[in-house]
C-alpha cells in the first residue's frame, strides 16, 4: 500500500488527536455510513449496530494516539467495529456450529450455479437463511475480505476451523441458491 493511501485524511486524524470536536465530527461523517453497514451485516439489528457504531467511534477517538498509519484510518476503524460486533455476538452467545449439527441441514451434492442466475438480492436473502455462525464467517471472508488467519484471531478459533466453517457455509449457501 502506498503512503498516499495510508495517509488518507491524515490532517483530520491529526487534528482529531488534538481533541478538535469539529474535525472529529468530519471524520465521523466520512465513515459512519460504511461502518454502520459493516456492523449491521454482522449483528443483523439496526439498533444493535447503531450502539456498536457509537461505542466504536468513542473507542477510536479515545485511542487515536495508538493509530500509527500502519493501515488506513478506515481499515483501523473497521477492525474496531468488527471486533465490537463480534463481541456483541459472543455476548448473545451465537455459536459457530458444525453444519451437520444444524437442524435444517440436508446432505446434498454441490450444484453448479450459473453466474447469470445470481443477483445481489438473492445472495443476500440466501445468506440471511444461513445459521448465524455461518453468516459471520461468510461476512468476514467474502464481504469484509479477511483471510482465515485473521478470522481465526477475530473469532478466537483456529485457522482450520475458520476454513472448514467457511467451506460448510459456502456449501450450504450454494444449496440455498439452487
Amino acid at each position: 500500500m502506498n503512503n498516499q493511501v495510508l495517509f488518507t485524511h491524515k490532517d483530520l486524524v491529526e487534528r482529531s488527536k488534538l481533541g478538535d470536536r469539529k474535525t472529529q465530527y468530519k471524520l465521523y461523517s466520512l465513515y459512519v455510513n460504511a461502518m454502520f453497514n459493516v456492523s449491521v451485516r454482522m449483528v443483523k439489528s439496526k439498533e444493535d449496530a447503531e450502539d456498536i457504531l457509537q461505542e466504536s467511534f468513542i473507542d477510536a477517538f479515545k485511542n487515536l494516539d495508538s493509530f500509527r498509519y500502519e493501515s488506513t484510518f478506515g481499515s483501523w476503524l473497521k477492525r474496531i467495529v468488527i471486533n465490537k460486533s463480534i463481541n456483541h455476538l459472543k455476548l448473545k452467545r451465537i455459536p459457530l456450529i458444525a453444519l451437520e449439527e444444524h437442524e435444517n441441514w440436508i446432505p446434498q451434492q454441490e450444484e453448479d450455479i450459473k453466474e447469470e442466475d445470481l443477483d445481489i438480492s438473492s445472495i443476500k436473502t440466501a445468506i440471511k437463511q444461513l445459521p448465524e455462525g455461518y453468516q459471520t464467517i461468510i461476512n468476514l471472508y467474502l464481504i469484509e475480505g479477511y483471510d482465515h488467519v485473521e478470522i481465526g484471531e477475530i473469532l478466537g478459533i483456529s485457522t482450520s476451523t475458520s476454513k472448514s466453517q467457511y467451506h460448510r457455509a459456502k456449501k450450504k449457501l450454494v444449496g440455498l441458491m439452487s
